[in-house]
């Protein structure tokens, strides 16, 4: 039996972490990976109350910190498939298996996200970043969605560098460079409340950016 293993990130993500592993635990999807990325809150705590095998940073570290300690996780538990998973809510549980399932014959699938009652600066945040990531080399539709699913090559290749929100960026074009069969598809972005106030803002946006160039450089 293939052994998936859905990887979370989370930096204080108590109010909707529990509700969003209950989600997955109903579409049959068990193992659960979340990394407390420093938080000052009780996600760790929901986490573990709900069976994820959690690890935890000592102090926040940032997106891609937690992604790349997710997915070396995954590799030491012998994953076949990682599913990474956004823990504020904004992801439907459903669509797991979608993309899964059309990972056979792809080492990468993103689920490119159709925004339902998405902020505007939300909007524009990602298409900004998708031009940015297409000029370094990672042309994809929506380079900044957090819900990917990786096959053991891909696993393998993708070795994460940056710490903080300039990994979405830095995976599409890893996988650019080490030329993986890559796959996207159509998967809903649900913001609530919640989620609406949580990520990106044009601070964060700006520090991606500088990022980002230097990923670039760094990788000349």
């Amino acid at each position: 039996m293939m052994k998936v293993w859905i990887v979370m990130p989370a930096y204080n993500e108590g109010k909707s972490i529990g509700e969003v592993i209950d989600g997955l635990h109903a579409e049959g999807w068990k193992d659960i990976i979340v990394i407390d990325d420093g938080s000052k809150d009780n996600t760790a705590e929901v986490a573990k109350s709900k069976g994820a095998t959690v690890v935890k940073h000592q102090k926040n570290s940032g997106l891609g910190a937690a992604l790349r300690t997710g997915l070396a996780k995954a590799r030491e538990l012998d994953a076949d498939v990682a599913v990474t998973f956004d823990s504020d809510g904004q992801h439907d549980p459903k669509h797991v298996k979608k993309v899964i399932d059309v990972l056979e014959g792809y080492d990468l699938v993103i689920g490119v996200r159709y925004f339902v009652d998405a902020p505007f600066h939300k909007k524009i945040g990602n298409f900004w970043f998708n031009l940015v990531t297409r000029a370094m080399g990672g042309y994809f539709t929506d380079s900044q969605s957090g819900m990917r699913a990786l096959n053991r090559h891909a696993l393998g290749a993708v070795q994460i560098k940056s710490n903080r929100y300039e990994v979405s960026s830095e995976i599409v074009i890893i996988a650019k460079q080490e030329k993986l069969k890559l796959k996207e598809i159509l998967v809903p972005c649900l913001f609530t409340q919640y989620s609406k106030a949580r990520g990106t803002t044009i601070a964060s946006g700006i520090r991606i950016f500088i990022g980002l160039i230097k990923l670039r450089l760094n990788r000349l």
